[in-house]
Order: structure tokens, then sequence, then C-alpha cells
């Protein structure tokens, strides 16, 4: 972001000084891909060979099967990924439904939140206060991740998708379908003052120290 983006960042203002306390955000780690790796591999073959993507004449006998499996590989790394991104994206958007009621409780809060269908557009602000707080999310893009968890209710299993399609959805499907989401917003008020609020984030593993974000 360019320093002119950030001096036109608009931020609402809150009566009073106090720091407010967020609901956790808790993140589900464990990825729910409808097996174990090697299933899903083995899917993955499938897929690079009904898409017909290495002609019978390009790599004969083995360097073919080898060419088969690492295209499998990659395309299952590709999945993987869109599957750790959706959790974090769905994890988001239970956060923003725990914060609502946070707000609704608080009448200094109350009035930030306009009365719309959810999710309305202007929840948005949610996600530029992670971006905000400066939370580490590695490898994770945030816009994507909730791009990806508003394309699909429930995470697809890999034989929904050929090749290519994972590909675009990856690089600029769940992109665009954030954008289109949050510029829908242009009439609600501005983004959440990040020294405002504070809230921890929870990875749903075994038993992670939480990190308090203030």
């Amino acid at each position: 972001m360019s320093a002119e983006e950030l001096d036109n960042r608009r931020y609402v203002e809150i009566p009073g000084s106090a720091t407010h306390e967020l609901p956790p955000l808790l993140v589900r780690a464990e990825i729910e891909a409808g097996g174990s790796r090697e299933e899903v591999v083995e899917l993955a073959g499938r897929i690079i060979e009904s898409d017909d993507v290495i002609p019978d004449q390009a790599h004969p006998g083995n360097l073919r099967d080898q060419r088969k499996l690492d295209l499998a590989l990659h395309l299952t790394d590709q999945y993987f990924g869109l599957l750790k991104h959706w959790n974090w994206g769905d994890s988001i958007l239970e956060w923003i439904r725990q914060c609502e009621i946070t707000f609704e409780n608080q009448s200094t809060l109350r009035h930030l939140l306009t009365n719309q269908i959810w999710p309305h557009a202007g929840r948005s602000s949610f996600v530029d206060l992670i971006l905000d707080k400066h939370i580490p999310t590695p490898g994770i893009g945030l816009e994507k991740a909730v791009g990806l968890r508003l394309t699909f209710r429930q995470p697809p299993p890999i034989d929904f998708f050929s090749n290519q399609f994972l590909f675009f959805l990856n690089s600029s499907v769940a992109g665009s379908a954030y954008q289109t989401w949050s510029h829908m917003g242009a009439d609600t008020p501005g983004l959440f003052p990040p020294h405002r609020f504070s809230f921890q984030v929870l990875e749903m593993s075994s038993a992670p120290e939480p990190e308090s974000l203030t």
C-alpha cells in the first residue's frame, strides 16, 4: 500500500479512549481433504490423466510416469494450499460473527455496524483490522482466504476441479471475489482504529500458546 493510500484511510471515531477486547480468532489448523495425502495425490494423478496434460509422445515410458507424478504432487500442493486458505477464511467469517455480538452489546460500538444482509461488505473492516494489527499469517493471504470462503460454503473436493481451474482459482478468482464483496460497502463507515482493539489468535490444533495482540 502506497503512502498516499495510507493517508486516505478513514478510521471511525469511537468515544472514549478505552481498548476494546474482541473475541479470539480461532483458526482451524487441521485440513480436511477427504482422505490421506497419498489418496489426494492419486486423485490428482487422475485429473492430470483425464485433462491430457501430458501427451503420450512428449514423455515416453518412465519419463511420462515421473512427469505425471510431479504434476500430481504440484496439483496436490495447490489443493492443500486452497484448503488452508479456506480454513482461514471460514475462521475469519465466524470471528466476524462473534465480533458483531460484542459490538451489539457495547453502546460505544453498536452504531458502527449497519443492519444489512450478512455478510455485508462493511464487515470487510474486520479483515482490515486483522491486517492493521500485523498478525502473522504464514503463507496466507487474508483477502484470498476470505474470498475462497465467500465462494465456497464448504471446502470442495479436489475432483471438482480441472488442473487449470484450480490454478486460476488460486491465483485470481478468490481475490476477485473478495474485492467485489469489499467494494460493495462504499457507503459504510471507515476502518476500525487498530489501537482501540485487542484480541487473541488461537490455532486450533493441540494446545498452542495464544498470542495477545494489543
